[in-house]
């Protein structure tokens, strides 16, 4: 819980009234400080300083100047001391306040269930809100502990009273197919077969998510539940399934049992959607990607490569300038022999039936074996568009939806959608010589252009989460507030005059670098190859005088400092750790031995030892332990939290006098390692290709 306070709510915070300086200058001088702290973080909070590390340093300084007293003094008071329980009692009835009673217990307790439980935020804001309720009302409350019992319990029926909700609507027949599936987890429906991943761009991957999908969709679940109940439960629901084996779901009461399951496979459908778009994704580039490489490869051992052509052309060409009457043998024979001339000529005939070539191998791998995912991808996905000019290819996969079981090879032209569908590349190889469609080349052809649209989220997928519509990414409110919108972003409506604006200022770039490449000797424009532009890289710095020195100091002050000490003592100073919370209920473990594990986690997570190496170095730890921490515990949302704490404790103590005021942005580069699919840390990077961690 964060208990600072912003330089703009200090004056408000820690101001002290006519009345509270008299109330604080009665005390002994040594002890008004501490009593002034208290007072103001009281009125602020709802509930005394637990100790000194809570304090915020501003407001202690800001408390000290309107007393004349040495802001030093703070550290000589005991938060947790006689005088200070008494002082407590003073600031109560100084400020009016009294004890709870049972009435203001359930109108609390109502409070929490009604207007606090349904935002599903954690136990620690929870806990927040609620002190701030009782400082509202003059109430002061009982000890944290308890409170905190009071609102776990209330989360707990908040929780039961849901799961109960959904379980409620579920047709019997789901219920059948829920159970079943919880009774035999590695089936090809079971629970531990719904929880596992998608797996490679391969076709058998492919059909066993489109049966996750079908399996899903034939159990009729009330989507409309995720509109209307908080994410935060949610996503809670869904942590707390998928860190859970069978056997454990099987132990909850059957009402908890199929709402946990059911609420997980709603939230569930929505990944396997988005997991099955990413295949297809990949699918059709593989097919593209090998099938260029095939041809390309028995191109360059047919004909051979003739380096720099551009440059031959242009010498060509002012030789011909020069002497526009002379024979070809004395003009051009002398740059370019007839064997070379003659090169380029094969070279340009193979390349020109590039194309054809390669969509003749895409469509003959697609034929013999990708083929057969097409029925199971066309019944699991609904895809749609909000633009009118890709509505053929809508079309084109109604049609192909229809004549699924059809055996027809070929089909009229006035069929099926060709415009926008067909790129005049492929067209001569999709549509044969009597003007028929081939239908096996038309279906990788629509594929291909669903693959660019979804990319360019000009189509969407329904049900999808990173697919979904992009719409929906906007404000509800942006059709009324439009104009407000852009303006806040310093942007134009109009859309000739933003691509207008775009392109003068390439222009202008484009136009620069064209001045300036004739005087800059570190940059160089090739003949060849796919990057035209050369830069020279700069050389490297000269070593600041002081660099050695820190490095020499560093060294003998913490010699060989272990990356766990490092992740202990960062853990220590900006408690990351707080930002995991548990999936389940409550938590039975001690806070330090959570504290070990969770540390013991993350180590074994971002270096990618794994948890059994990490627990097979560690004595007091088995290797369950931890998994038992990490499934409950560690998540990616937890993870963010945690890194952005350490990035605000990182820029709170920077010294602006050493680095200076930099901002908030960072560079810096990571090399990639292998990791599996189910470390949180895992990511798909374009330009490394396949599944890793960057570090």
């Amino acid at each position: 819980m964060s208990l600072g306070v912003s330089s703009g709510d200090l004056i408000g915070s820690w101001s002290l009234s006519f009345s509270d300086i008299a109330f604080v200058t009665g005390k002994a001088e040594t002890a008004r400080l501490g009593l002034a702290v208290q007072l103001r973080f009281f009125a602020g909070h709802g509930f005394f300083v637990p100790d000194h590390a809570s304090i915020p340093s501003d407001g202690v300084l800001y408390l000290a100047e309107q007393l004349g007293l040495d802001a030093k003094s703070v550290n000589h008071y005991d938060f947790s001391g006689r005088t200070a329980r008494r002082h407590c009692a003073e600031i109560l009835r100084h400020l009016g306040f009294r004890r709870m009673t049972q009435t203001d217990r359930r109108a609390l307790s109502r409070w929490i269930s009604d207007d606090l439980c349904a935002g599903g935020q954690p136990i620690n804001a929870m806990l927040e809100h609620v002190f701030l309720w009782c400082r509202d009302r003059r109430i002061y409350g009982p000890s944290r502990k308890e409170l905190e019992r009071l609102v776990r319990s209330q989360r707990h029926l908040y929780l039961e009273a849901l799961l109960a909700r959904v379980r409620d609507r579920l047709a019997p027949d789901a219920v059948a197919l829920l159970e079943a599936s919880l009774a035999d987890p590695d089936g090809p429906t079971g629970f531990n077969t719904m929880k596992g991943d998608a797996g490679q761009a391969t076709l058998e991957n492919i059909l066993g998510v489109t049966a996750k999908l079908a399996f899903i969709q034939r159990l009729a679940l009330p989507r409309d539940f995720l509109s209307v109940t908080g994410k935060a439960w949610v996503d809670q629901i869904v942590r707390r399934v998928a860190g859970e084996k069978a056997s454990e779901m099987r132990r909850h009461v059957p009402a908890r049992q199929l709402g946990l399951y059911a609420v997980y496979l709603m939230a569930r459908e929505a990944q396997l959607t988005d997991a099955m778009v990413d295949l297809l994704i990949e699918t059709v580039h593989k097919i593209g990607s090998r099938s260029k490489r095939k041809v390309v490869g028995d191109i360059a051992k047919d004909i051979e490569r003739v380096y720099g052509k551009e440059r031959l052309l242009v010498e060509i060409a002012s030789a011909s300038i020069d002497d526009p009457s002379g024979r070809i043998c004395d003009v051009i024979f002398p740059i370019a022999g007839k064997d070379k001339l003659a090169a380029i000529i094969k070279e340009s005939q193979a390349k020109g039936a590039l194309d054809r070539r390669i969509y003749k191998v895409m469509r003959r791998s697609w034929a013999n074996h990708y083929r057969r995912m097409l029925p199971s991808l066309l019944s699991a996905l609904e895809f749609r568009s909000n633009n009118a000019v890709w509505r053929p290819v809508l079309a084109a996969l109604d049609w192909i939806r229809s004549k699924v079981d059809d055996g027809c090879r070929y089909v009229p032209p006035h069929a099926v959608p060709v415009d926008e569908v067909i790129p005049a590349r492929w067209r001569s190889s999709v549509i044969d010589e009597e003007g028929r469609v081939n239908r096996i080349s038309y279906e990788l052809c629509v594929l291909a252009q669903l693959r660019d649209r979804i990319r360019s989220k000009e189509i969407w997928v329904v049900g999808a989460d990173r697919y979904r519509n992009p719409d929906d990414d906007l404000p509800k409110d942006f059709d009324a507030r439009r104009e407000a919108y852009y303006t806040g972003l310093n942007l134009t409506a109009d859309a000739r005059a933003f691509s207008s604006a775009i392109r003068e200022e390439l222009a202008q770039e484009l136009l620069l670098l064209n001045a300036n490449i004739p005087r800059n000797d570190k940059v160089r424009l090739l003949w060849r190859g796919e990057n035209r532009i050369s830069l020279t890289p700069f050389k490297p710095l000269p070593e600041p005088r002081g660099l050695a020195s820190i490095k020499t100091e560093i060294g003998q002050r913490w010699p060989m400092t272990g990356l766990l000490d490092v992740l202990k003592e960062a853990a220590l100073d900006t408690g990351l750790l707080e930002a995991f919370e548990t999936s389940a209920s409550r938590v039975a473990l001690p806070k330090t031995a959570l504290d070990q594990r969770l540390l013991l986690c993350l180590y074994g997570l971002g270096t990618n030892a794994g948890l059994k190496r990490i627990a097979g170095a560690t004595p007091d730890v088995s290797y369950e332990e931890l998994l038992h921490v990490h499934r409950r515990f560690v998540h990616a949302a937890a993870l963010k939290e945690a890194c952005a704490r350490v990035a605000n404790a990182t820029l709170a103590i920077r010294n602006a006098a050493v680095w200076g005021d930099a901002g908030t942005a960072c560079a810096s580069d990571s090399t990639k390692f292998g990791a599996w699919d189910r470390n949180l840390m895992t990511e798909w990077h374009a330009r490394y290709g396949g599944r890793g961690v960057m570090i």
